[in-house]
């Protein structure tokens, strides 16, 4: 005999209703169809299931599709893992076909590119040299951004831009063509960069300014502002890789443009990483869309895939 002072509960007089008057949110008629032989990437995403992230992803490419149709802003916000995994040549084929407005990125992203521009490789082994404090010390790269920045804030440019015409004519012939910065430059498409002092290996370099750095990156900020408000009805705002820098940037961006009396509203984010974080989740994903008609999607996954199969089902789609 049990010690306890209740007994299990008696369930045989339990209500139970049919299944079929239950029904189910899973249908049959939802599952995944098989691929077919020849039917192209196409045909791989009408074969994704039309639950979840099946019907996510396929939301997000008629988003960014519909938004070049209509003529709204496609922004996209990158953090330097896209950069590091290599995908500048898709991102440029994108915006030379028209699926870009702007890049939104952060200080991270223009480091890993800049790089690429004048040495054809980045991301040095931080383990390795950290202990001697080598980390963050290559002279071309902190030199030369700083320079760019200093001598382009003078001239009333962003860092994006000050950066982009540097390497424009200082990036090796046989980089440029992989460096997102020099080819969004030549291609006169804005790049903002969005800087937090102390969070990049080139704000430790004798030559930072950081009243440059500032300036220019405020500027930028204020681009990036004037190219949010035409999100509205219909544009498409993409994170792709930043945690915590472009969430938090993106939404002030949107409630100043709000406060300035623009509309913004039924607008798509999306937010791409291989782990979603707290801050893409709720300043991209949901805030942006409360009391608006706006849609946000959140897509798991690593980006050295997800981005490439995005691209390839735009430009299949593209007419």
């Amino acid at each position: 005999m049990s010690q306890y002072p209740k007994r299990p509960l008696d369930l045989g007089g339990l209500r139970t209703i049919p299944l079929e008057q239950r029904g189910g949110k899973v249908k049959t008629a939802d599952f995944a169809s098989v691929y077919h032989k020849g039917s192209g990437i196409v045909g791989w995403l009408e074969s994704l299931p039309r639950i979840l992230a099946g019907n996510s992803l396929r939301a997000a490419v008629e988003a960014v599709l519909n938004a070049r149709r209509r003529g709204r802003a496609l922004i996209w916000g990158l953090g330097g893992h896209v950069i590091k995994c290599g995908l500048a040549p898709v991102l440029v084929e994108l915006m030379q076909r028209g699926f870009v407005t702007a890049f939104a990125v952060n200080g991270s992203t223009a480091i890993h590119d800049f790089e690429i521009a004048l040495a054809g490789h980045t991301s040095e082994d931080v383990e390795a040299v950290l202990p001697d404090g080598r980390f963050g010390s290559a002279e071309e790269t902190g030199l030369g951004m700083n320079q760019a920045i200093a001598s382009g804030d003078r001239e009333g440019l962003g860092i994006g831009e000050a950066i982009g015409r540097w390497l424009e004519s200082t990036a090796a012939p046989e980089h440029a063509s992989s460096s997102l910065l020099v080819q969004a430059y030549r291609h006169r498409t804005p790049v903002t960069v969005h800087v937090a002092v102390g969070t990049d290996t080139p704000h430790i370099h004798p030559a930072a300014d950081g009243a440059a750095i500032g300036s220019a990156s405020l500027r930028d900020f204020r681009l990036l502002c004037a190219y949010v408000a035409d999100l509205d009805q219909g544009g498409v705002y993409l994170n792709v890789g930043s945690a915590v820098i472009l969430p938090e940037v993106f939404l002030k961006a949107v409630s100043a443009v709000r406060n300035l009396g623009h509309p913004l509203g039924n607008f798509t984010t999306v937010n791409f990483d291989f782990l979603q974080h707290y801050r893409p989740q709720v300043n991209v994903v949901e805030r942006p869309h409360a009391q608006s008609k706006g849609a946000g999607y959140a897509i798991t996954g690593h980006h050295e895939i997800l981005i490439p199969l995005l691209a390839a089902a735009l430009i299949e789609r593209q007419p």
